[in-house]
């Protein structure tokens, strides 16, 4: 049975960092990555990264202030946030697929979510 489960999610301040972890079990994944939901928002893609470190892709809104990476032999995917701003607050959720391609859009598999509020 496949189980994401994340951790690292909190309460930090503009301009902080936070670092989020999601654990995979039950298989290994080529694509891993990240989406996130804002209160009253659709669920928008965030970060994803292949098998080998390659393939990564990252939201124009993140790109320069987030790092996406994995470790194979854990089977974990994390996401180093830094310069968080306001706007980033939301519940962020692991995803995986076999596919790179469809994890950009409709991940097979989700995590639980995990809060990330970024006060002013």
């Amino acid at each position: 049975q496949v189980q994401l489960v994340e951790s690292g999610g909190g309460l930090v301040q503009a301009g902080g960092s936070l670092r989020l972890s999601c654990a995979a079990s039950g298989r290994t994944f080529y694509g891993m990555g990240w989406f996130r939901q804002a209160p009253g928002k659709e669920r928008e893609f965030v970060a994803t990264i292949g098998l080998a470190g390659t393939n990564i892709n990252y939201a124009g809104s993140v790109k320069g202030r987030f790092t996406i990476s994995r470790d194979n032999a854990k089977n974990t995917v994390n996401l180093e946030m830094n310069n968080l701003k306001p706007e980033d607050t939301a519940t962020y959720y692991c995803v995986a697929d076999s596919n790179i391609y469809r994890i950009l859009g409709s991940p097979t598999y989700w995590g639980q979510g995990t809060q990330v509020t970024v006060s002013s």
